[in-house]
């Protein structure tokens, strides 16, 4: 397979209710020093997989214990510019207050929420083109909340996410002509 598996970053998303009727989802997510979004990091000898990296990384930078039978499920590996392997868990919290966490000031510096309502809104979508010398080397979506954008990876989970959580209601708008829709 190639890929080392005590390399793997694991993201957390979370989710209130998964039921498309209440469509009470959010994202939380925890701007960290680096300046990436949602817990993660490197797997620990300790760590039996991916999702138990993605629920001691959450309880580690935020404070929030998530029990392993609350994990939805892991979405498609993304690479970061490094091809470093990003495993993205997803899971259910329940109803979250982001002030009532205990961020690890060491590794968080902001907490905030964004809900599904939000991230549907066309006016809080978007894409960012990135170059590579004088042309178009890239495009990823970016989602708008404030003072907050979320781009690179982060958007990119998160839009994965949303086309498994809302599949009716979310569609990428990026069409690269000559490309297939996905």
């Amino acid at each position: 397979m190639g890929l080392q598996r005590a390399r793997w970053p694991a993201g957390y998303g979370r989710a209130c209710d998964p039921r498309p009727s209440s469509w009470s989802v959010g994202v939380l997510l925890p701007r960290r020093h680096a300046g990436s979004l949602f817990p993660g990091g490197k797997r620990d000898p300790a760590d039996q997989d991916v999702v138990h990296t993605a629920l001691r990384e959450t309880h580690e930078e935020l404070g929030l214990v998530v029990p392993e039978d609350h994990v939805w499920g892991i979405l498609q590996p993304v690479y970061d510019q490094n091809k470093t392997t990003i495993a993205p868990v997803l899971a259910g919290v329940g109803p979250l207050d982001p002030q009532s966490l205990k961020p690890n000031p060491e590794e968080v510096d902001e907490v905030f929420a964004l809900s599904l309502a939000h991230l549907l809104q066309m006016e809080n979508q978007g894409y960012t083109h990135f170059r590579k010398g004088s042309h178009y080397h890239y495009t990823m979506p970016v989602f708008l909340h404030g003072p907050h954008r979320v781009w690179g990876l982060t958007a990119a989970i998160t839009e994965f996410a949303l086309q498994l959580i809302a599949p009716g209601a979310y569609q990428p708008r990026l069409v690269i002509s000559g490309l297939p829709r996905v």
